[in-house]
């Protein structure tokens, strides 16, 4: 009999290949333990997303050792003085929201010789107690990062206000991936998937719906 995640997953899939997506479902297994995870991995489920460092690295670093294909994104605030523990293992980092930050990354990509996946994560809706770039420093922002710090920045990341209808900020979002030739978008969670998807998200960040409720 199937794991229940795995179930879950398989119907998410169904739900992104109906909309004729591409769209790739990372399981957010934070605060999950391993067993809990382990049948995805087994099932060959790759993507998987973490919010703290620390907890990433002591639940991943075997793992990732043992199944190569695997590929882990940071999806959480990122402080600086936690980039030395972050590479080479995470693969994707969703929240590089500083100049400060960027230029962390920048200086332990060179001395580990191994260049991160990067979204900017963009402050769509403006709010004062939100990560993020505000979308008028953006130009700005993307030069700085590629030209000074060398950064494989591939698109843009958002976590819309959690009022009002989320696709206002996902349409937003999907503007601003044409204007800068992004060929990437990560938005999108549980409650929300679906709207993304519509709008042209090309990975989704998703937990509870694939492992169930946090305790």
């Amino acid at each position: 009999m199937q794991h229940q995640s795995i179930i879950n997953l398989n119907s998410i899939k169904n739900e992104v290949e109906l909309r004729g997506n591409k769209t790739e479902i990372i399981a957010v297994s934070k605060t999950f333990q391993l067993d809990k995870i382990k049948p995805l991995i087994d099932y060959g489920h790759i993507h998987f997303g973490e919010n703290k460092v620390q907890e990433a690295v002591e639940k991943w670093t075997e793992q990732k050792k043992i199944n190569k294909n695997i590929k882990l994104h940071l999806i959480g605030k990122l402080q600086t003085n936690k980039v030395k523990y972050c590479l080479p293992l995470f693969d994707y980092i969703h929240s590089l929201d500083s100049l400060k930050l960027a230029e962390k990354i920048s200086t332990f990509q060179i001395k580990e010789k191994f260049k991160p996946k990067i979204f900017i994560q963009i402050n769509v809706g403006n709010e004062v107690q939100k990560n993020g770039i505000q979308i008028n420093e953006l130009d700005f922002f993307i030069n700085e990062c590629q030209k000074n710090f060398d950064l494989d920045i591939i698109g843009l990341m958002c976590i819309p206000p959690n009022t009002g209808n989320p696709k206002i900020y996902f349409e937003k979002m999907n503007k601003l991936k044409e204007q800068y030739n992004f060929n990437n978008l990560s938005m999108g969670m549980s409650s929300d998937y679906l709207d993304a998807i519509s709008c042209g998200a090309d990975f989704v960040r998703i937990g509870s719906k694939i492992f169930g409720e946090r305790s």
